[in-house]
């Protein structure tokens, strides 16, 4: 049975995986930032590189938040770390997420392999599963791709 093709746009991203990021920046910053409140023998100095500790560790757990892959009409964005990249869908050839994988990638038209770290298994595999195969599905029905594995 053929994978559902879902409506466009649809944006695929490890949303538990981005809570838990969020989360731990967040609580992390605000424990600093009382911390550095509450302890009388701090000079300003000291209050204030706590919390800029917090709000560095938050925003280097916001980047690893970032990933997602957008796709519409017209093709998928991929955004990783600290890049973004447009692909038109005939430059998708194929669409994995073999057992082990820490994400997707991409086998595109020009010979090589585009890593699409929105979509991985890390916390939950059933949803990276799914995800995988519904770009699967679109890459197939709108361009010129075939089958990865699975």
């Amino acid at each position: 049975m053929p994978a559902a093709v879902p409506p466009l746009p649809v944006t695929f991203r490890p949303t538990r995986t981005r809570v838990v990021l969020i989360g731990v920046g967040v609580a992390t910053l605000a424990t600093l930032t009382v911390v550095a409140v509450l302890l009388e023998s701090l000079t300003a100095a000291e209050r204030i590189s706590f919390v800029l500790t917090g709000a560095l560790f938050l925003a280097v757990l916001a980047l690893l938040a970032r990933p997602h892959v957008t796709a519409d009409a017209d093709g998928v964005t991929v955004v990783n770390l600290t890049r973004s990249r447009r692909l038109e869908w005939a430059e998708i050839l194929a669409v994995n997420l073999r057992s082990g994988d820490p994400w997707v990638s991409l086998d595109l038209a020009d010979g090589t392999s585009l890593p699409a770290m929105g979509i991985q298994p890390g916390i939950s595999r059933a949803q990276a599963v799914r995800d995988a195969t519904a770009l699967r599905a679109l890459a197939q029905e709108h361009g010129t791709g075939h089958p990865g594995a699975d």
